[in-house]
């Protein structure tokens, strides 16, 4: 595992300790699809929620809430989709939420962001 693994990976298990202390229960990680890897799919109340995660350890290139495009969130929408095909659940009653995380190197977390309904 490389460097950026490690980070994205720690990142990820990050996001899900502060997801289940909002009251998240995690249904999956990394569910990988033809079109993007899904980080985590969690449940709150009735609602399926996916989560994009991005950390950055630096803010040399913006912050990791700046790391997701357009062109991501169009191709998360797309394995959204193919999640629901595979997995056989159908409902109408999603959404997709990006938890944007900055670590120092030594791992403190500087700042933690939960964006909810990206789409």
């Amino acid at each position: 595992m490389n460097h950026n693994q490690k980070i994205g990976k720690l990142g990820e298990d990050l996001a899900c300790k502060y997801l289940q202390e909002k009251g998240y229960e995690i249904l999956d990680r990394n569910i990988k699809t033809s079109f993007k890897e899904i980080d985590i799919v969690a449940r709150i109340k009735e609602k399926i929620v996916f989560i994009e995660v991005k950390t950055r350890t630096n803010l040399k290139f913006g912050g990791a809430d700046e790391a997701i495009n357009h062109k991501k969130i169009k191709n998360l929408k797309k394995a959204i989709k193919m999640y629901f095909f595979q997995t056989k659940l159908y409902t109408d009653n999603f959404r997709l939420d990006l938890v944007a995380i900055d670590i120092e190197p030594n791992k403190n977390i500087t700042n933690i962001k939960h964006y909810k309904d990206l789409f």
